[in-house]
């Protein structure tokens, strides 16, 4: 396990940050903005249907489950793949709810505690399925509508960002799936396409002048 540290954000906000590394798990510009704007405007919010089933790639500090769980009324299968979840210790001492509805302040403890491998019901809305394994090893055997590809950056982890891995993904989703992530480089988008996706770029948060929506047009 790689020495982590709690920062605080340009919006306030906490992230983790490993210094073996140099990587932040969110943006140091502000890791509420990222989130919101990347995952939920272009991803969740731009897919048209009620029911929505959602796989994210790398859980963190859980901060876009909690946005996503508190900012829609749809119905949520949110599937989360984590390899190394934070301590209690660790997420107890996030300001994230800070920053949310205070009455629902709990429900951010309540994800992180739910089990992992197991389908937790969080609201009557919301199930999250935690699922404590490398993305390289996973069974997608579910089929989703928005993807938030949130790894650490390609430089850090190569092996999460090939056209393998976006293929199996692409296979997983749904026609008119959507995929987002803040990582616009040359090798990325390439490999997306290559899987068949239909790929743009969007006006990125602040920090970061693009990020990437991929859409599957056909199987």
């Amino acid at each position: 396990m790689k020495e982590r540290f709690i920062v605080t954000t340009e919006d306030g906000s906490n992230t983790i940050y490993i210094p073996e590394l140099n990587e932040n798990y969110n943006s140091i510009h502000g890791s509420i903005q990222e989130s919101s704007l990347i995952y939920l405007e272009y991803g969740l919010h731009y897919c048209n249907k009620e029911e929505i089933n959602i796989l994210e790639i790398g859980f963190g500090t859980g901060l876009n489950v909690f946005n996503t769980l508190l900012n829609t009324d749809k119905k949520i299968m949110y599937h989360s793949i984590e390899l190394y979840p934070l301590t209690p210790e660790e997420y107890s001492k996030l300001n994230i709810p800070n920053f949310f509805d205070d009455n629902k302040s709990n429900l951010f403890i309540d994800i992180h505690e739910c089990e992992w491998d197991k389908i937790n019901l969080i609201t009557d809305n919301f199930s999250l399925y935690k699922i404590h394994e490398d993305l390289l090893k996973v069974n997608l055997a579910y089929k989703y509508d928005v993807v938030y590809f949130d790894a650490f950056a390609p430089d850090i982890q190569p092996s999460l960002w090939t056209t393998e891995v976006f293929s199996k993904i692409y296979k997983s989703m749904n026609i008119g799936g959507i995929l987002t992530t803040y990582c616009v480089k040359g090798d990325v988008k390439r490999a997306l396409k290559e899987c068949g996706f239909k790929i743009e770029k969007l006006k990125g948060p602040k920090g970061k002048r693009e990020i990437l929506r991929a859409v599957k047009e056909s199987e």
